[in-house]
């Protein structure tokens, strides 16, 4: 098992349980303020924030993005997204981001 730095277990290892449905708050990335640095994916405690391709519609969705929710993000470009299924909105990323491009919100279900 490969770890990575800040992360105890291996990256989205509650599969079976879908943990983001306990999840109160939830992360919104501004991904114009956004500078890729990666360190909303190194702090990840669950290890459920990936950089994808903003035009990776089939694994955005996989990750619990709706269609309007995708259309809405930039294109052509490597992004940073939480997969929404893991996400436990504990707000590390947002704390960690230097730029301040995440924001915490309460999660409408």
């Amino acid at each position: 098992m490969e770890i990575k730095a800040g992360r105890l277990v291996d990256p989205c290892s509650t599969q079976i349980t879908k943990t983001g449905a306990w999840r109160t708050f939830v992360p919104i990335v501004d991904h114009r303020h956004c500078i890729v640095c990666s360190l909303c994916e190194i702090y990840c405690p669950e290890g459920c924030i990936h950089q994808v391709d903003s035009g990776d519609g089939e694994t955005l969705k996989k990750y619990g993005y709706s269609p309007e929710q995708i259309e809405a993000l930039p294109r052509f470009r490597r992004i940073f997204v939480p997969d929404l299924n893991y996400c436990k909105g504990c707000s590390v990323c947002a704390h960690e981001c230097p730029h301040m491009a995440i924001t915490m919100i309460l999660e409408e279900k």
